[in-house]
C-alpha cells in the first residue's frame, strides 16, 4: 500500500481509547513543555515583528495567540509555532532530529480551540502528529538534515496529521492533506550562517502549512497521493539516502511520542551532552578554568556540522557554538536562558577558554548517532592532570529522563518573569477531563505581562 494511505488509515483508525495511560501522561508533559518555551519566547523581538505583521493583515478571531489576543486559526498556528522555538528550549526527538512541539502542538491547539474539541481530542491529535513526523524524519535522517531543517520539513506532515484528526477527515482526505503538506515542506539551514531570524519562520510556517493542508483537504482540494515515495516526491528530492521501512515499521505497536527528549539548557541540543559533562564536573570535582591547558570534545559529525563555531558574534550564534557553550558551563556552572547574555558573550574568561577547545569526530560515537547523541570530554590541566568524562544520553533523553517535578520547575523558571500560570499547569495536568480546551487558553491573554 502507498505510504500516505498507510499513515492515513492508521490515523483514522486510532482512537483515544487506544492510548495507554503512560502515553497520555507523557503527552501532557510535552504540552506543558511547549507552553514553557512558547510563553518564554513571546516577548522576543522577532516574534513581535511577526505579531505586528499578522495584526496588519487582520483575520477572524478564531484562536488564541500566546502573544496576546486572537486571530485566524492559520495565523495563530503560525505565531504560536514561531514563539515556541526562539529560546532554544523546545523538545527534540533523537532519531528524527525534530522539535515536534513547535509545529504539531500550535497547529492542534488552534484547530481544537476553533472547533471546540475536547482535551482527549487534543491529546490524540498531538500523539498522531508526533508519530507521523517522527517516522518521516527517521526515514530521511541523517542525509536530509545537512541542508534541511527537519523540524520545518518533516514537521509540516505532523502538523497536517494533527489538524486532519481534529477535523475528522477521511482516509482519502488525509492522503490529500499529506500531499499538500509535502509540497510546502521547506526550511534551509543557511540561516545558521548569519544567525538569521528566518529560523522562526520554520516552525511557524510548518504549523501554518499543516493546518492549511488539512483545511484544503476538507474542502476537496487534492494533493499528490505519493508525496513521500513518488519519483519526484519528498524522499527523492530532499535526501541522498532514505529508508521507506522507517515510516511503517511497527506502526500501531506503540507511540513514538514517548521517545521524545526535553531540553534543560537554552542552546542547540547538539551542545547539551558536553555541557552536562562540564556542569557535572564542576559540581563534583571543582577546578579552576584558568588552570586548564587544553580541552578536547569528541562527538558525532552532525554536532560539528551545526555547532563548530569558534567565534560567535551574537547571543543567538553563541547558542549554536559548542565551544562557547562548553566554556560557559565550565565558567558559570549554569547554562540557562539567563546565562546567555552580552556579558557572557564577551566574557574574557569564556573567550580565552574557547581558544583552548578542539572539537573532534569520534568514530565510535559517530556510528551510534542518531540513536545516541554522545560525547567525550577530555581536559588537560596545567601540571599534567587529565580528566575524562563520557555520556551517551544528555539530560532529558528518555534514558536520562526528567521527573514530573523537573518539568514543572522548568516551566515556572521560564515563565516567572511573564506571569503566574499555575492555573494553566493545573488545566494541563487534568487535560483528558476537559470538555473543550477554551479553559486551557483563556488565562493567557490576562496573565501574560507584556514587555
Amino acid at each position: 500500500m502507498e505510504l500516505s494511505k498507510l499513515i492515513a488509515d492508521f490515523v483514522v483508525c486510532t482512537k483515544y481509547e487506544d492510548l495507554p495511560d503512560e502515553v497520555v501522561e507523557f503527552t501532557k508533559y510535552c504540552i506543558l513543555d511547549y507552553f514553557a518555551s512558547a510563553i518564554a519566547g513571546s516577548n522576543e523581538a522577532p516574534i513581535q515583528m511577526l505579531r505586528e505583521l499578522i495584526q496588519e493583515q487582520g483575520g477572524h478571531e478564531q484562536a488564541t495567540l500566546i502573544t496576546g489576543g486572537k486571530t485566524s486559526v492559520t495565523q495563530a498556528a503560525f505565531i504560536n509555532g514561531a514563539t515556541s522555538h526562539i529560546v532554544e528550549l523546545d523538545d527534540i526527538h533523537k532519531a528524527s532530529i525534530i522539535h515536534a512541539a513547535t509545529v504539531v502542538i500550535p497547529a492542534a491547539l488552534a484547530l481544537a480551540e476553533w472547533k471546540n474539541r475536547s482535551g482527549k481530542d487534543l491529546i490524540l491529535a498531538i500523539v498522531l502528529g508526533y508519530e507521523a513526523c517522527y517516522r518521516i524524519g527517521e526515514a530521511v535522517t541523517p542525509s536530509h538534515y545537512y541542508y534541511w531543517h527537519n523540524t520545518a520539513t518533516c514537521g509540516t506532515f505532523g502538523a497536517a496529521i494533527a489538524a486532519s484528526k481534529l477535523l475528522n477527515l477521511s482516509e482519502n482526505q488525509i492522503v490529500h492533506a499529506l500531499g499538500s503538506a509535502g509540497t510546502q515542506a521547506a526550511g534551509l539551514w543557511e540561516f545558521i550562517e548569519d544567525g538569521a531570524m528566518s529560523k522562526q519562520l520554520h516552525p511557524g510556517k510548518a504549523a501554518m502549512n499543516g493546518v492549511y493542508s488539512a483545511l484544503l483537504a476538507e474542502k476537496g482540494f487534492t494533493g499528490a497521493s505519493k508525496i513521500l515515495e513518488g519519483r519526484r516526491g519528498f524522499f527523492e528530492a530532499m535526501s541522498e539516502t532514505y529508508d521507506l521501512n522507517k515510516v511503517t515499521e511497527g506502526l500501531g505497536a506503540g507511540f513514538k511520542i514517548t521517545e521524545n527528549s526535553f531540553k534543560v539548557h537554552a542552546s542547540c541540543r547538539h551542545t547539551h551532552h558536553v555541557m552536562d559533562l562540564a556542569i557535572d564536573l564542576m559540581e563534583n570535582e571543582p577546578l579552576n578554568p584558568q588552570n586548564i591547558e587544553r580541552i578536547r570534545i569528541k562527538t558525532y559529525k552532525v554536532a560539528l556540522d551545526i555547532t563548530d563555531k569558534l567565534n560567535p558574534q551574537s547571543i543567538y550564534a553563541a547558542k549554536f557554538s559548542i565551544q562557547f557553550c562548553t566554556a560557559l558551563a565550565l565558567v558559570k556552572k549554569s547554562v540557562g536562558l539567563e546565562d546567555f547574555n552580552e556579558e557572557t558573550l564577551n566574557n574574557p574568561k569564556i573567550r580565552n577558554l574557547m581558544n583552548k577547545i578542539e572539537v573532534i569526530i569520534e568514530p565510535t560515537i559517530n556510528q551510534l548517532y542518531p540513536h545516541q547523541w554522545g560525547a567525550k570530554l577530555e581536559i588537560d590541566m596545567i601540571g599534567g592532570k587529565q580528566i575524562t568524562k563520557v555520556t551517551s544520553f544528555p539530560k532529558g533523553d528518555p534514558e536520562n529522563a526528567l521527573t514530573k517535578e523537573e518539568y514543572v520547575k522548568k516551566f515556572k523558571k521560564l515563565t516567572k518573569e511573564i506571569g503566574d500560570f499555575d492555573e494553566l499547569i493545573e488545566s494541563i495536568e487534568s487535560l483528558e477531563k476537559v470538555e473543550t480546551i477554551d479553559g486551557l487558553l483563556e488565562s493567557l491573554n490576562t496573565k501574560i505581562v507584556r514587555a
